[in-house]
């Protein structure tokens, strides 16, 4: 019996980056340029860039507080405070504009601030009509 011809591999394109374009992190980009290696050095941030980037912040130090509040046994008040912090980050996103929202910004602005809303309003509701149980 006679074998199959075996069928040539194809080959691959070489593709070889320019050698005059030094690899570089989109990360390390400023407004589409390299920052100036001379000017400012290696600085590391501790600051927000943007407005909702502290807003930001904001509603996770309220949600860490309302976790916190949950944990010390107050769980309605807890999911309240939850409630009102997903309530401020949806005003905050529909009233900060797109360069602005910072890490607010995940999907379209009335995306976010609506599912923001919902979340928060369906905390403060439940916690407000879940009946008390008895106790032991």
């Amino acid at each position: 019996m006679t074998e199959p011809a075996e069928e040539p591999a194809a080959q691959e394109p070489d593709i070889v980056p320019p050698e005059d374009v030094p690899p570089l992190s989109a990360e390390e980009l400023v407004n589409g340029e390299a920052p100036d290696e001379a000017a400012g050095g290696e600085d590391e941030r501790r600051y927000p860039s943007t407005i909702g980037g502290a807003f930001y912040l904001a509603v996770l130090a309220a949600s860490g507080a309302a976790l916190a509040i949950v944990v010390t046994g107050a769980w309605r008040q807890g999911i309240r405070v939850m409630g009102g912090a997903l309530l401020f980050g949806a005003l905050c996103r529909l009233a900060l504009g797109p360069r602005d929202a910072g890490m607010l910004a995940v999907r379209y602005k009335w995306l976010d601030a609506l599912l923001l809303i919902a979340l928060g309003a369906a905390l403060i509701v439940l916690a407000g009509s879940i009946p008390d149980q008895p106790g032991p």
